[in-house]
């Protein structure tokens, strides 16, 4: 039986004709740990899952800067190096590769990568006049991934399958709630933490400020609490003459400053350890080294290499499949990575240098390619042998010798016709 050729449509409530789906906007701020566990426990009853809230969650943690910093280094990874479409003789096809340059495709293999942040995509694809693909990711909210299932209202517990649609990928697994379910909690902490810092350096930042007045003087009182309230927001103490106020401070401010920044540092650590499997690739930290740094840059390198093969497989065992049902010749044909030359010149250069002074023999033309410096149109040099050089030494000495010789008989002369005078 075929599938129905059916869109999945989605917008607002107020849109006209109704969209399949009524997008709502997350429910952001205000998340504590309760929340997180709870809607991890929701989300994994596989017998009614319900996802809804849990994505709102990420959406909140995704506002973190180090949080988006470090996914942004994990797609960027990816999405880098050019893709291209090699038939079975191993010849690009340039209408193939010209598709993975546009900005859908660039959006689809982040969408990929980005299921394993979130558990999973859903795309539909479909055909636009000029005979391109289109895609589309359907929202996560709106998606029952166990029972396949796309749903109206993000609450609700049915609606109709995957399979009275075309065209549809699905990436990742229904049962996965994603990577940012680890993460939560290290934002929410970040949060809080952020939160009672910002407190700390409000109370004890700002200097208080003290005004008195007389007692029996009413105008007087109300003067001082205009200007108190036009002059800023810090502490204002306001008391008559002849009152007083005892600030007690709290021991250790220094040391309550630590706490704050070492538990911001500590979760940013985890998060960066989380998705790219080190820090110093991130933050020098105390311990920072180049010898450290290079061994954790290959830890990254092996995750990269990893999320490459990963878009790689959907590509190649998944997206085709859907290509070749739109009309597109893809038989035989495979997406693969462009093959790039990254070589640190400065140590290719010591390397040249080394091989030259063993006495081996370069040639011109591949420094020239190879360093990208521009040839000069001067005739060059003629390279002087061994041979010549040695003679030159010779004749320099020699001239040298001569000159040398003719300076001490003209003393030698001075000094025997003074001689003779005496």
């Amino acid at each position: 039986m075929s599938k129905k050729r059916q869109t999945i449509t989605q917008g607002v409530r107020t849109a006209m004709p109704q969209p399949l789906i009524k997008i709502t906007p997350p429910r952001r701020f205000g998340v504590e740990i309760s929340n997180w566990k709870s809607a991890i426990t929701s989300a994994e009853n596989f017998d009614y899952p319900m996802r809804a809230r849990l994505l709102d969650i990420y959406s909140d943690i995704m506002l973190d800067g180090h949080l988006t910093s470090v996914i942004e280094k994990r797609r960027s990874n990816v999405t880098s190096a050019p893709l291209v479409f090699l038939r079975k003789d191993g010849t690009q096809d340039e209408r193939m590769t010209e598709m993975t340059r546009a900005p859908w495709f660039c959006d689809f293999v982040k969408n990929v990568l980005d299921a394993k942040f979130w558990g999973f995509s859903l795309f539909q694809f479909d055909i636009d006049r000029d005979g391109w693909p289109t895609c589309q990711m359907v929202r996560r909210k709106h998606v029952d991934p166990i029972r396949r299932q796309i749903l109206g209202e993000q609450y609700d517990t049915q609606g109709p399958s995957f399979d009275e649609f075309f065209n549809l990928l699905f990436v990742g697994d229904p049962y996965d709630i994603g990577m940012l379910a680890k993460a939560a909690r290290y934002v929410i902490y970040k949060n809080n933490d952020l939160g009672d810092w910002a407190e700390f350096a409000e109370i004890f930042g700002m200097p208080i400020r003290e005004y008195t007045y007389d007692a029996t003087d009413e105008d007087s009182r109300s003067r001082l609490l205009d200007d108190a309230s036009s002059q800023g927001a810090a502490q204002v103490y306001i008391h008559p003459e002849g009152t007083g106020l005892n600030l007690i401070e709290t021991t250790g401010k220094t040391g309550s400053l630590d706490v704050y920044k070492g538990l911001a540092t500590y979760c940013d650590g985890e998060i960066s350890k989380l998705f790219l499997g080190n820090t110093l690739t991130t933050d020098v930290g105390e311990r920072g080294t180049q010898a450290l740094g290079t061994v954790h840059k290959k830890g990254e390198d092996s995750i990269m290499r990893d999320d490459r093969q990963y878009v790689l497989g959907v590509l190649n065992y998944q997206l085709v499949d859907i290509l070749s049902d739109m009309g597109f010749d893809v038989s035989g044909g495979v997406f693969a990575y462009e093959e790039s030359e990254d070589v640190d010149l400065e140590k290719q250069l010591h390397i040249v240098q080394g091989l030259h002074a063993m006495g081996l023999s370069i040639d011109d033309e591949y420094l020239y390619e190879k360093f990208g410096v521009a040839k000069s149109k001067q005739k060059p040099r003629e390279q002087k042998s061994d041979a010549d050089d040695k003679r030159g030494v010779k004749e320099r000495e020699t001239e040298k010798d001569l000159a040398d010789k003719r300076q001490r008989n003209v003393w030698q002369r001075f000094f025997d016709e003074g001689a003779k005078k005496q």
